[in-house]
């Protein structure tokens, strides 16, 4: 498979997803992958909001830009991207329910199945009700899946 498109998603499109578009997109470049990068949200809440705050200040101290305006996922983007990336498994399941087609379900993964150094976990935790450890654990979680995703895409294996 070659792989040409990613979507992420998380809940509201202001902290998880926007940080892993954010952190992908930095090392596709560094890879010398052109790979089409977007995220949503399952809802609609946040819709043309930039992501939390503490979440930006965190990537910043990571370099990375995270200016991404949230919005929410539509039945567009079952077509147009290779894989939809849930950070979740309640992630995952409204994006099966939304998918329209057995084909569209078939693209969908959850992040935290690409992990290396933190396998065993299950998710990427949404950080909004914690404290800036939580965002920083999320970004550690986010760079651990992103750079096994990398090395899968470069291999085709993905």
């Amino acid at each position: 498979m070659s792989v040409s498109s990613i979507l992420f998603v998380c809940l509201g499109n202001i902290c998880r997803s926007p940080a892993a578009d954010g952190v992908m997109r930095k090392k596709a470049e560094e890879a010398g992958l052109d790979i089409k990068i977007d995220s949503a949200g399952i809802g609609a809440w946040h819709v043309g909001q930039l992501p939390d705050a503490r979440m930006r200040q965190c990537g910043r101290k990571r370099g990375y830009d995270f200016s991404h305006r949230a919005r929410q996922v539509s039945a567009q983007d079952f077509e147009q991207f290779d894989i939809i990336m849930g950070m979740d498994s309640q992630n995952l399941h409204d994006l099966q329910k939304a998918a329209p087609t057995a084909e569209a379900r078939s693209r969908i993964r959850l992040m935290a199945d690409y992990l290396a150094a933190h396998k065993g976990q299950k998710s990427i935790p949404d950080p909004y009700y914690g404290d800036e450890s939580d965002f920083e654990f999320a970004l550690d979680l986010i760079e651990d899946a992103s750079d096994e995703i990398i090395k899968l895409v470069k291999k085709g294996m993905i």
